[in-house]
């Protein structure tokens, strides 16, 4: 849950040229533009019992994801304990697995709604509709508390941050191979078992049931501290200049590029199938309004630099050095923005596809109908 402000780099000069140059027009935002990963959920053949134990010939059909690697991406070093998860869905629910490796499992946060990333902790993020608005995270740490939360707007936009809301009917299970918080001995890992009710991740009386090949945007973090033991307890270790906790780690199975998983449009990109678990891999491609969308997003992260400067958006695009027209390998759009100093929007009409995609200042985005 915890998230830093991404935009605190130098403002970059952005060229605009040939297509020989257009890798320049993200020259600087590369951490935020490498593709993220992707997982298709089958469905089980038979019920899915929440208890841990992952013991259904389901969850030995469905396939383990990659392991997770550093928020940051490739710049920093490989996590030291593996983390990996399994999803599979029906009418009523998402099925969620995760097996993280663990020497020393522990946690102390006892409380429903409390800040579970204290511990150790597992973090399920979901956006279905793909705006980066209206989203769900659930925290559960290796003793089964849950912390979960609705947010209508990340963190960068101001909220509000729902934390009254619950899952309903969610069902949660831990398992182990060890014992928790006994510090005696060494620990081999901690298992994580899921039902989350689609009704509760939909809005009015209907549920958000997806299709056959629909596409949501979700991704997973562990937060890791590092821990010492004393007088046979766990205690996370310090930091000798500043006496308080050294940072903890953040690990996640599609990366960020910055220490912040509330940038939903970074998420990693959920594909449903109605196939059984265990029947052959689907090839699954993103859809190509993707490879347009990532001009807004520029755009975006652009205006929230320019403002930081200027205390103001940018109200034509020559001033953040972005051209109107984008003619590459592949692509034809055209690129348009309306703005004034507190807000903006700014649309991007493709030549090829018969899809336009619009994004605010708000990081709302979303497809829309031109005359």
């Amino acid at each position: 849950m915890k998230y830093f402000n991404v935009f605190n780099a130098a403002f970059i000069v952005l060229l605009i040229g040939p297509p020989t140059q257009a890798q320049d027009m993200f020259a600087g935002y590369e951490h935020l533009f490498t593709t993220p990963r992707q997982y298709t959920a089958y469905q089980p053949d038979g019920e899915i019992r929440i208890d841990g134990k992952l013991k259904e010939n389901s969850w030995d059909a469905a396939p383990w994801s990659e392991y997770f690697i550093d928020i940051e991406g490739d710049k920093k070093v490989a996590p030291v304990f593996n983390t990996r998860f399994k999803l599979l869905w029906d009418a009523q629910n998402i099925y969620i697995a995760a097996e993280l490796e663990e020497p020393n499992i522990w946690a102390n946060v006892k409380q429903h709604d409390a800040v579970v990333f204290y511990d150790n902790d597992f973090e399920i993020f979901i956006d279905p509709d793909g705006d980066t608005h209206n989203y769900f995270e659930i925290e559960v740490n290796a003793i089964n508390t849950i912390f979960d939360l609705f947010l209508v707007k990340p963190y960068r936009n101001g909220g509000p941050i729902l934390i009254n809301w619950d899952v309903q009917n969610l069902r949660s299970a831990i398992s182990s191979k060890g014992k928790i918080n006994r510090s005696k001995g060494i620990d081999q890992k901690w298992f994580v078992e899921m039902a989350i009710p689609l009704r509760s991740l939909s809005f009015g009386n209907g549920i958000q049931l997806p299709k056959d090949q629909a596409i949501w945007r979700i991704n997973f973090s562990r937060v890791q501290w590092d821990i010492d033991i004393v007088k046979g307890k766990y205690v996370k270790k310090m930091d000798s200049i500043t006496s308080r906790p050294l940072p903890e780690h953040n690990w996640v199975w599609s990366p960020q590029g910055v220490v912040d998983m509330h940038l939903p449009e970074r998420w990693g990109y959920l594909h449903f199938s109605t196939q059984k678990a265990g029947t052959p891999k689907i090839d699954v491609s993103l859809p190509p309004a993707e490879k347009y969308k990532k001009y807004l997003w520029l755009l975006f992260y652009q205006q929230q630099q320019y403002r930081q400067q200027h205390q103001r958006y940018a109200s034509e695009l020559t001033q953040l050095n972005l051209p109107a027209i984008i003619e590459l390998p592949g692509i034809r759009c055209k690129l348009s923005l309306e703005a004034n100093s507190s807000q903006y929007k700014a649309v991007i009409q493709s030549f090829t596809e018969n899809e336009n995609w619009q994004i605010n200042h708000e990081g709302k985005i979303n497809k829309i109908l031109i005359p």
